[in-house]
């Protein structure tokens, strides 16, 4: 067989290389990936983190583009081709993991065209920072910024500051929380997402789920323990949201009694029929009687534990009775993870309790929901009201959403219009 052309085949290699470095150059067009207008959205500490961090993974690409030209120019054998061409499919795939990163950034940047859903998610970055900033703050430790989108589904999502990301060579540079289209006026699932970056933070999970391995009765242990992660978030949002968490929560997992019930192995998520009473505990725990005991007996008429599935069954059985130490060691037993404090102490739920609540708003009056002094000094507490107002008084709720989004476009930066 005759030995293949030298030239022939580095006409091919030359090819492709020219093709994957000017796909990595139109990378590092950040405004024609996402519009001016969108990146106008963010505030801008968050835009320059965000474009420095994409840029910076561009450039790195760029980088071994400009090695792979310099390998080709030098090879003048066979062999040496054939080795430049192994590194172009090596540089092919990081290529194509660098622009899953680009790409998921700017989309998340994407949602923010439109001024009033710009002005919305400012105030869940402001909202989902100031739940990490109030114990990451009494801990020392660094808060990371937040950058939420919209996007569709039925939940929220989170990808953590710091974890690696699809290129393979950079961290998260943010927070990157993502809110259900359904949630952006009632967001407390957005705390219970900056709940994982702050057990992240703090590296609190391993720690709570050896302590319900620990402390809970043996058929209860295992399971509640490989459920911490999703356990420590809801805790998280509880005691900086209270009921409203626990409501929306409810609200958002409702379905047929054969999903509510269902235990998937290896799903860090409690399932729904337990994690819903966990919430009502929580409330119990804290608050006492109130209306979430009235959402437990129809969260249990509605979705009767005896309907389970026969190892599901088994699993409720075992699982119920540890609610109340659930709940004490999420929120009341102090931690190495938080300087040998608890939880409550950091973010205390009896500052939302709904008394507490009800003070708040007959103290400040209109003036709660209108100054931007009161909108940015009280904010979490104000998603707290307003989601308590909703899962307590449905005939108002079209009044209620109206005061929610006015007051979070003030807190977005946007003047609402009368």
């Amino acid at each position: 067989m005759a030995e293949p052309d030298l030239d022939a085949s580095r006409t091919q290699v030359a090819r492709q290389v020219a093709h994957w470095a000017a796909a990595a150059r139109s990378l590092r067009d950040l405004d024609e990936m996402a519009s001016a207008q969108a990146w106008a959205g963010l505030e801008s500490y968050l835009g320059l983190a965000i474009r420095r961090h994409l840029t910076g993974v561009v450039d790195r690409l760029l980088g071994e583009a400009a090695t792979l030209k310099a390998e080709l120019a030098a090879a003048e054998t066979a062999a040496a081709l054939e080795l430049v061409q192994r590194h172009v499919l090596a540089f092919t795939r990081r290529y194509l993991r660098a622009e899953i990163t680009v790409d998921f950034y700017t989309d998340a940047v994407k949602t923010r065209t439109n001024p009033r859903i710009a002005g919305l998610l400012r105030a869940c970055d402001t909202l989902a920072y100031r739940s990490l900033a109030q114990p990451l703050d009494q801990l020392g430790r660094p808060v990371p910024v937040v950058l939420s989108y919209v996007d569709t589904g039925r939940g929220a999502a989170i990808l953590k500051a710091g974890l690696r990301l699809w290129d393979g060579a950079s961290e998260s540079p943010a927070a990157a929380i993502k809110i259900a289209r359904h949630n952006l006026l009632r967001p407390t699932a957005l705390i219970h997402e900056a709940g994982h970056q702050f057990a992240h933070a703090c590296g609190w999970t391993g720690e709570f789920a050896a302590a319900l391995r620990r402390d809970l009765p043996s058929g209860a242990a295992q399971a509640w323990s490989e459920w911490a992660s999703e356990v420590a978030a809801d805790a998280f949002a509880f005691a900086h949201t209270g009921y409203a968490a626990v409501a929306a929560l409810h609200d958002v997992v409702a379905g047929e009694t054969a999903e509510v019930h269902r235990a998937i192995p290896g799903d860090p998520h409690p399932p729904a029929y337990l994690r819903v009473l966990l919430g009502v505990q929580m409330c119990r725990a804290h608050y006492g009687a109130g209306p979430w005991d009235d959402l437990a007996e129809a969260w249990i008429a509605a979705h009767p534990a005896r309907e389970a599935d026969p190892g599901t069954d088994d699993l409720l059985r075992d699982c119920l009775p540890a609610l109340g130490d659930v709940v004490r060691l999420s929120i009341d037993t102090p931690m190495k993870a938080f300087a040998g404090r608890p939880l409550g102490a950091l973010v205390p739920p009896a500052h939302v309790h709904p008394k507490t609540l009800d003070e708040l708003e007959q103290r400040l009056g209109p003036a709660l929901y209108n100054s931007t002094h009161w909108i940015w000094t009280e904010a979490l507490r104000l998603l707290a009201l307003t989601g308590l107002r909703m899962a307590t008084q449905p005939d108002q709720a079209a009044e209620t959403v109206r005061v929610q989004e006015s007051w979070m476009l003030r807190l977005g930066g946007v003047v609402p219009a009368t």
